[in-house]
């Protein structure tokens, strides 16, 4: 293992066998540019981790940009499951698209190729995988799907305010028969997010389980994988408390139905 990927990879707590593994992948260690949005981003991040280790994972953070996407398919080959973290716009030479829209950010494309590669994996391996924000975006592209690549203000995020304040607070309806409604014991609920752009053209296996008022898709999942996408932060300081628990928790029911199915 190189000296990058040891400085790019955190452990929490020690290992312990009884512990499943979860790797938390995000874009980005570093964003020395942007100090506001990367301590936002951070945090978000860092609470995805710590309701991990509370739930009973042994967390894996790493971050896709400062590695080679081989390296990080090589640090997750053996996780349990994954949850894929919030961050910049995905480069639309990913899905077919081009540069220049309006709202655009700065691209990782490492970070892309890394996290498409995961979710193509997840899909063939089975493994439990949720994508937050911009996580569920990566598994509509790395399944074949498209984004709107910039969507009219409104109730997805507050625009001209603090970084702190750019989360905005929305209902979302979900379908009734979705293993999310299943996990989260409801069919409405209420959801933080603070994203510009939108799931276009679903991705192979995809369907759409969940809405918001004005009728942009809020969450995906996966017919026959167990990968779940939500366009929200559940990890966000005023989200419902519960709502990340629940998820993580829907991780461990997926990984434990497929661990039945191998033994049977």
């Amino acid at each position: 293992m190189t000296t990058q990927t040891l400085a790019t990879m955190t452990a929490l707590p020690t290992a312990r066998e009884d512990r499943p593994t979860l790797a938390v992948v995000e874009v980005t260690r570093s964003r020395p540019d942007r100090p506001e949005y990367h301590a936002k981003v951070q945090t978000l991040n860092a609470t995805v981790v710590d309701a991990g280790t509370d739930g009973g994972w042994t967390v894996v953070r790493l971050a896709a940009a400062d590695l080679d996407p081989a390296d990080l398919l090589d640090l997750t080959d053996s996780a349990d499951a994954v949850v894929i973290v919030g961050g910049e716009d995905i480069d639309p030479r990913f899905y077919g698209a081009h540069s220049g829209y309006e709202g655009e950010t700065v691209h990782f494309t490492d970070a892309d190729a890394g996290q498409i590669a995961l979710v193509q994996r997840a899909a063939e391996r089975g493994t439990p995988l949720l994508g937050i924000c911009r996580g569920l975006q990566i598994i509509n592209v790395a399944l074949g799907g498209d984004l709107v690549q910039h969507i009219d203000d409104g109730i997805h995020r507050n625009v001209g305010v603090p970084i702190d304040e750019i989360l905005s607070t929305h209902a979302v309806v979900l379908r009734s028969t979705s293993t999310l409604a299943a996990a989260l014991g409801d069919t409405r609920i209420s959801v933080q997010s603070a994203h510009h752009q939108s799931v276009g053209r679903l991705g192979a296996g995809l369907t759409p389980v969940a809405t918001a008022p004005d009728g942009l898709v809020e969450a995906v999942e996966h017919r026959t994988a167990p990968i779940t996408g939500v366009q929200w932060h559940p990890e966000a300081p005023d989200a419902p408390a519960a709502q990340l628990p629940l998820l993580l928790a829907s991780l461990q029911i997926a990984l434990t139905r497929s661990e039945a199915a191998r033994a049977a």
